[in-house]
């Protein structure tokens, strides 16, 4: 009897060891397959995003804005601190007939940068044209724009009207066309009157 519990007992152990050492292998062929999907996955965040925002940003910053203000003859064209602008119907299409003497009276609206519309003003109309000195010359549905050098400050249009350097300055409305009724600003300014810069019986040209 103690015989057979001799024979039984080294059969046990071996299976038991057996059935440990398979479990053991099994654990650790998992393991290493898990930790190698694992160290795959972190290759899809690899992209930095955004890197030209600040340049984008840095170009715009030295732009012209043209927007709009309301008067008793409707909207009309004015740059982003409000200061009126104009055309001048001797002017051809995308053409400017204004410099020297006139040029000093009728300051053409420049810039050096982008030129962005906001307000009632459509961006698609909004171009510039190279001046004969280099300058560019912001335009409106083919019209170049003007400041009055009569006008000190936003709010003010005395040019309205004016027919200085043989031709008329009228104030400019959103669809590109000229305001030519008298204008009252609701800032208090008083009713424009046609206005007659110094030396306005000269034409200014190219």
């Amino acid at each position: 009897m103690s015989a057979s519990v001799v024979i039984r007992t080294p059969g046990t152990i071996r299976l038991s060891a057996g059935v440990a050492v398979a479990l053991g292998v099994a654990l650790l062929t998992g393991a290493c397959s898990s930790s190698g999907s694992s160290s795959s996955s972190p290759a899809s965040a690899a992209t930095p995003a955004g890197g030209s925002t600040g340049s984008a940003a840095a170009a715009a910053g030295s732009g012209l804005v043209i927007t709009t203000k309301s008067g008793s003859a409707g909207a009309f064209l004015t740059d982003g601190s409000g200061r009126a602008v104009y055309l001048w119907t001797k002017d051809g299409k995308d053409s400017s007939a204004c410099s020297g003497a006139c040029a000093g009276a009728w300051p053409p609206v420049t810039t050096s940068g982008l030129v962005t519309a906001s307000g009632g003003v459509n961006m698609a109309d909004l171009s510039t044209i190279t001046r004969s000195g280099g300058g560019k010359q912001v335009v409106y549905d083919g019209h170049p724009l003007y400041y009055f050098s009569g006008d000190s400050g936003p709010g003010q249009v005395n040019g309205q009207g004016s027919d200085g350097f043989g031709a008329k300055w009228w104030l400019v409305d959103p669809a590109g066309t000229s305001i030519t009724a008298a204008m009252t600003v609701s800032s208090g300014a008083s009713p424009s009157a046609p206005a007659s810069p110094s030396g306005g019986g000269a034409g200014g040209g190219y």
